[in-house]
């Protein structure tokens, strides 16, 4: 099984208590349609810092770096389109509703995840990020570039919570050098995160390893 089989897979475990049945079926929709990005690089970080690691371990991590990610996306999703205003129905009403029920259960579901982790601080600070970013955005004053901008940040944020979220799993603490690795991969992309087997460079492994190693080096001296 590869990382996003493995990273998707824990995210809908994650889900399957939730009821009713409408609502779960709604989660699981948005995380097989989702590019699970986020929940893939924190098992490839875990195992480039310790090859040893037991992937089973670092699932829950993962899941919960995911379900937050997917939670803030539909969010902004739903914040951007305003279905309420642009589709005043009762049929868009009911649809937007479920999605803003639906991010609120991810996002806190992920937050359940990693709430007894070392990435729990690094969880609150994404949100917290994501409530000032949009909350920027909407002022009068900002023009495209700057709304576009502070988007991006979710995606900066998520794969910085992945990389915090990998190397806590193996009892490490995240350098600084690797979270600007994060945001360097980030701004790889043009928008929401890619299909997942195209999400990450096949170097991403190496790098993060060579990190770690340079990392620890220089904390030995």
């Amino acid at each position: 099984m590869d990382d996003a089989s493995r990273a998707r897979d824990a995210a809908r475990e994650a889900l399957a208590d939730v009821e009713p049945d409408q609502l779960r079926e709604a989660l699981e929709d948005r995380i097989l349609d989702a590019a699970v990005t986020p929940g893939v690089l924190a098992l490839i970080t875990a195992r480039a810092i310790d090859p040893d690691v037991v992937l089973d371990d670092v699932l829950d991590r993962a899941a919960g770096v995911q379900l937050i990610y997917e939670g803030l996306r539909l969010t902004r999703a739903v914040a951007h389109e305003e279905p309420w205003v642009t589709e005043p129905t009762r049929s868009s009403d009911i649809d937007a509703d479920m999605d803003v029920l639906t991010a609120d259960v991810l996002v806190s579901r992920g937050f359940s995840l990693l709430a007894c982790t070392d990435a729990a601080g690094a969880a609150v600070e994404v949100v917290r990020a994501f409530g000032r970013d949009q909350t920027l955005r909407d002022r009068e004053e900002a023009d495209l570039a700057a709304a576009t901008a502070l988007d991006r940040n979710l995606e900066v944020d998520a794969l910085e919570l992945a990389v915090v979220a990998g190397t806590t799993a193996v009892g490490g603490e995240t350098p600084e050098e690797l979270l600007a690795y994060a945001r360097e991969l980030a701004a790889d992309y043009d928008g929401e995160f890619p299909p997942p087997r195209r999400a990450l460079p096949e170097a991403t492994a190496d790098r993060i390893a060579d990190i770690s190693d340079r990392t620890v080096s220089a904390t030995d001296r």
